[in-house]
């Protein structure tokens, strides 16, 4: 290869890297970029469903609390329309922090929240039904209670898997 070849190459390589310099550096930017956005999604769906979690969790068990002290004071007779309305916003607050819930959290946090809310709907009703002197046969506020127990250890398990899915294993 004579020197004028290899001058003519050197020319050429040199000026399609100043051609495609500015290409090559657009592209390695927009992949930045877009690992960027996966990032600051990933972080986005993690802070969504530790706000689900909390809320879940705090409604869970103010819901499991009032229900409680309802069914004690049902069966100490003491049993007010404001203790009615209290465990009836509680129950709606429950309700919907369920149902946000169901729309961004994985299905192993649904399955363990089901089986919590399985027995604080069946004791709300049970509640309900008492209070209205209407209980099914073997029904009192002594029985539910005995049952509410059932609840503390899925509200644990909820927890648990809620604390799990956030990376928390401690």
């Amino acid at each position: 290869m004579t020197a004028v070849i290899a001058a003519m190459l050197t020319a050429v390589v040199g000026v399609l890297g100043t051609l495609f310099a500015p290409l090559l550096q657009q592209r390695i930017t927009a992949r930045q970029r877009a690992e960027e956005a996966r990032a600051e999604d990933r972080r986005r769906r993690l802070e969504d469903r530790r706000t689900a979690y909390i809320a879940m969790n705090r409604a869970s068990r103010q819901f499991h609390t009032l229900l409680k002290d309802a069914l004690h004071r049902i069966r100490d007779g003491v049993y007010t329309e404001e203790d009615r309305t209290g465990l009836e916003e509680a129950r709606r607050e429950y309700r919907d922090c369920y149902a946000q819930a169901q729309m961004i959290v994985p299905e192993r946090v649904l399955a363990a929240s089901r089986d919590l809310n399985t027995v604080l709907a069946g004791i709300d009703a049970m509640a309900k039904r008492i209070d209205r002197g209407l209980p099914r046969e073997g029904e009192t506020a002594a029985a539910a209670l005995i049952e509410l127990k059932e609840a503390e250890p899925r509200l644990s398990a909820m927890r648990r898997v809620m604390r799990e899915d956030l990376g928390i294993t401690d």
